[in-house]
């Protein structure tokens, strides 16, 4: 198959999202990463060319100038992003290599360095890993991750996730379309093999440098490439495409048992939980392929078949005063009351003692994930004449209390979290907001009746906005 911009071209216009911001092209340095990008400016020159046609045209026979339809790839901003792992002697030659790729086709480049984590897994998998964190964590809304993988890269994944024992997921390898943080993974170069793109560079005088670790028998991908994936095409000449067939057949079942999974979380979810007693009452096999779904929504690298099972094991087998915790990667699975939640491992933490200063719509940044307070003008709100000009916001740290209603007698915040349900890992980070000593109100959630406006008089009242999912 000839690769070009123009095949490019075709294959975007299938696979992208109807609302896709922009694409953003992640580069390695190597020549697959730099024939996607080059294809793409290509298109991008083909449009600035037809832009200035048109604008002589106009000018000399406005009117009469039909303008050629234009894909959604020409029409959407363009830039590249690279991430640097640091694992070797050539992380910064590959780094240059991609801002020299960068300049020469006048794309954007933004480049991320990481650090990886290989405890209890492999050095492959952890950069993998981090590297797609690092990914998502850059992509804005809709925008759409380029990645360079082609047909041997499918049927090499396919080779080693049956060598893993992966199950249908696996065994689906790698999908052409998938969400990415706030945008999308695209893979538009699954149906051409590393020869179509080797060609492409000669022929266009494409540039790049080779990641070492690319051929480094060490790894399992680099030993299989280099080793094993020859005798295979010697002896089977198609089993590029034979292989990426069958990781297609897989794909399509693998759709199925998503479409069973998306059934059983409609009885399962309860608010941003799952149901603890509808996941014991499922077969095991069927509670995996539930959660793994259910994690892949939440945006997780899901764990292989195997940490899955265990980890429900855990969640579901403790005893029922206990509140399990199960981690992978940056997230972790929790119980609490008969409901499973996924939540971040580490829970953001709440600012320091902070200031704010009590006036209309003024605003309190809480900390990463944890959102804002503001205050709005509301009858029956917080007397703002008994107020201080300036409130302070702080940590629980314990042993807090306040009345909650004009009736109800004072009673301890741990007290009022219990009845409520407060999830007890988000408790530390309700926002206790003080008038000099005095607790007067905790977020949205609770006001001290002692402090409140009488009657129908003008007041003060406390929104969170962004809150975290607290119950």
């Amino acid at each position: 198959m000839r690769f070009g911009a123009a095949l490019l071209d075709a294959v975007l216009d299938e696979c992208l999202p109807e609302n896709a911001a922009g694409l953003v092209v992640g580069v390695s340095g190597g020549a697959d990463s730099a024939c996607l990008l080059s294809a793409l400016a290509e298109l991008r020159r083909e449009r600035r060319g037809r832009e200035r046609e048109r604008s002589r045209g106009s000018s000399r026979h406005r009117g009469n100038l039909v303008s050629p339809a234009e894909s959604a790839a020409q029409l959407l901003p363009l830039r590249a992003v690279h991430v640097d792992h640091g694992l070797q002697a050539a992380s910064s030659a590959l780094r240059e290599s991609c801002r020299a790729l960068c300049s020469r086709l006048e794309v954007p480049l933004t480049v991320i360095e990481v650090s990886v984590d290989a405890i209890g897994e492999s050095l492959e998998a952890a950069a993998r890993e981090a590297r797609y964190r690092a990914f998502a964590s850059n992509l804005a809304p809709e925008e759409c991750l380029l990645t360079a993988h082609h047909g041997d890269d499918q049927a090499e994944t396919l080779l080693l996730q049956l060598l893993r024992g992966a199950g249908i997921k696996g065994l689906s390898a790698m999908p052409r379309r998938r969400r990415l943080g706030a945008g999308w993974h695209l893979r538009p170069l699954l149906q051409l093999s590393r020869r179509d793109l080797e060609a492409y560079a000669s022929a266009h005088g494409v540039e790049a440098r080779e990641d070492p670790m690319n051929r480094d028998p060490r790894f399992d991908r680099a030993f299989l490439r280099s080793e094993i994936w020859p005798l295979i095409i010697e002896r089977w000449p198609s089993a590029g495409h034979a292989l990426g067939r069958a990781a297609r057949h897989a794909a399509d079942a693998q759709e199925l048992l998503d479409k069973s999974a998306d059934a059983a979380l409609t009885f399962l979810r309860d608010g941003g939980a799952l149901s603890v007693p509808g996941l014991r009452a499922m077969p095991a096999h069927e509670r995996v392929n539930v959660l793994r779904r259910w994690l892949s929504e939440a945006g997780m690298v899901v764990p292989s078949s195997a940490r899955i099972a265990e980890g429900l094991r855990q969640a579901l087998a403790a005893d029922s005063d206990h509140m399990p915790m199960v981690v992978w990667g940056t997230h972790a699975l929790r119980r609490y009351r008969e409901r499973l939640y996924v939540t971040p491992a580490t829970i953001p933490s709440l600012l320091e003692h902070r200031e704010w200063r009590v006036r209309a719509e003024a605003r309190l940044d809480l900390g990463e994930g944890l959102g804002f307070l503001r205050w709005v003008p509301r009858r029956g709100g917080l007397d703002a004449e008994r107020l201080p000009a300036v409130l302070s916001v702080r940590r629980r740290v314990g042993g807090e209390s306040l009345k909650p209603g004009s009736r109800a007698r004072t009673r301890r915040v741990a007290h009022l979290c219990q009845d409520m349900g407060i999830l007890p890992w988000m408790r530390d980070v309700l926002p206790m907001i003080y008038a000099g000593d005095s607790l007067i109100a905790i977020g949205d959630i609770w006001r001290d009746a002692r402090w409140l406006a009488a009657g129908d008089q003008p007041g003060l009242d406390c929104i969170w906005e962004d809150a975290p999912i607290l119950c």
